[in-house]
């Protein structure tokens, strides 16, 4: 019997998709928000040693958080198509219902109590002794 969850149950599905959608978020921000200052700064000619020889390092770094961010969303939809292959546990054939069958009756015989000749008489509230 197949034990193990669902895929829209798995945690650890769910966490590299989560974190594969981040990689590829992050790296597109650091990529676009260091080549729009490098442009920036070398056209108007304000750009430092930082901006030249700095800055490309760092939009290489972007790219390879998205690389890394796309290489995880095709890892996780080839975990999905892979669970798509997993046998599924059988279905277990139980046997209908016959609600047409006669039911059987079942005779309740009740029996009346004998009266009990040597009990005693149970005590009332009255009749309690109240300890001190």
């Amino acid at each position: 019997m197949n034990t193990r969850p669902s895929l829209l149950r798995s945690i650890p599905f769910w966490i590299l998709v989560a974190a594969s959608l981040v990689s590829v978020v992050l790296g597109a921000w650091i990529f676009s928000m260091r080549l729009g200052q490098m442009t920036a700064t070398l056209t108007d000619g304000s750009a430092t040693a930082v901006d030249v020889y700095v800055g490309p390092s760092v939009a290489l770094f972007g790219t390879v958080l998205v690389g890394a961010g796309v290489i995880g969303l095709l890892l996780a939809l080839a975990v999905a198509a892979a669970s798509s292959l997993r046998p599924k546990a059988p279905v277990e054939v139980v046997e209908p219902i016959g609600w047409t069958d006669e039911e059987e009756i079942v005779e309740v015989v009740t029996v009346p109590a004998a009266p009990v000749a040597d009990a005693e008489p149970v005590a009332t509230e009255a009749e309690v002794p109240v300890g001190r």
